[in-house]
């Protein structure tokens, strides 16, 4: 009987030729979105992913038989990869080994991954010059089960006037699931310990601002369920989250999207989907092309941690106990 597999696509990316194999497995059912459907999503924002993965270990989520199978996360590049694949090795004290992890430089390296069954990328927020150095603060801001969306957006205003206060210029964008979050570049002088705790110090400032949206409670269980956890903890190393223009394992293909700080309160994360980001791309472009020349000094956030812990905050537990 003869096959009846569609056959593989050749994709010309920056002067590669990238092979997609079986380009019409539907990846996301709700929608009917294909494997090439998803590829031709990130040809189409490549400058824009490139620029948030780039020279940055990265976590790989993928969905080899579509989001109806299995989620896989790998942290190793995924074997068979071309010879011109880039990596870095990072290594992982809790379980005493290493992993040659990707790091994107170029479109290519995403579709490769593509290929591969990838969906989501999760970069570390430090670079392979330097992985122990992060020069990047990620503010997540994770509802609770039964917090609105609306809270949500009104937490994002407090933290852009704290970021104000402080100088800092923060770059927002969806989850892409239910929360938002915003980045902001800082000098890599700090390792992910300090980071961390000026980002505990600055989840604390935001909690004293609005005290009946804001919960900085480590552990689940003890959180107001209506509330925003202002996740300072993703700052801790090895702690990821989806880049800038990630596809999210969600039924409808939701897209982690950057804005404007004056679209934030009439967002709705539902409507940034592969089938809608890449409009938005091509007429606005990488809303977070500036964050490189926008680099924060964590001084007064230490200050801050300092400040707090003089006057008895308690101390989080280590970041890998939840």
């Amino acid at each position: 009987m003869a096959s009846t597999r569609t056959p593989a696509v050749e994709l010309e990316v920056g002067g590669r030729t990238v092979r997609l194999s079986s380009p019409d497995r539907v990846m996301f059912p709700a929608t009917g979105a294909t494997k090439l459907d998803l590829a031709r999503y990130y040809l189409a924002v490549g400058d824009g992913i490139v620029a948030a993965l780039r020279e940055r270990p990265c976590m790989l989520h993928g969905f080899p038989d579509g989001l109806a199978g299995e989620k896989v996360h790998q942290k190793r590049l995924p074997a068979g990869a071309p010879p011109w694949m880039e990596t870095v090795e990072v290594f992982f004290p809790r379980y005493r080994r290493t992993a040659d992890e990707l790091c994107v430089t170029e479109l290519a390296h995403v579709l490769w991954a593509v290929q591969m069954s990838t969906v989501e990328f999760h970069p570390w927020n430090s670079r392979r010059a330097d992985t122990e150095s992060p020069d990047e603060w990620r503010i997540d801001l994770d509802p609770m089960p039964d917090c609105p969306f609306d809270r949500v957006q009104r937490v994002a205003g407090v933290v852009h006037e704290v970021l104000d206060d402080l100088g800092a210029v923060g770059w927002p964008k969806t989850s892409g699931g239910n929360g938002l979050h915003v980045y902001v570049r800082v000098r890599p002088d700090h390792g992910f310990a300090d980071v961390r705790r000026a980002a505990l110090a600055f989840a604390r400032e935001v909690e004293r601002r609005a005290p009946d949206d804001v919960t900085t409670t480590w552990w689940r269980k003890d959180r107001d369920p209506a509330l925003v956890f202002v996740d300072y903890n993703q700052n801790a190393r090895d702690h990821t989250i989806a880049s800038a223009y990630s596809v999210r394992g969600t039924p409808t293909a939701t897209v982690s999207t950057p804005l404007r700080w004056d679209e934030v309160d009439d967002v709705d994360p539902r409507d940034c989907t592969i089938a809608t980001v890449p409009a938005r791309y091509a007429a606005l472009g990488d809303l977070h092309a500036g964050r490189d020349d926008a680099v924060f000094d964590l001084a007064p956030l230490l200050a801050w941690a300092e400040r707090d812990e003089a006057a008895g905050a308690p101390e989080p537990p280590a970041p890998d106990v939840a």
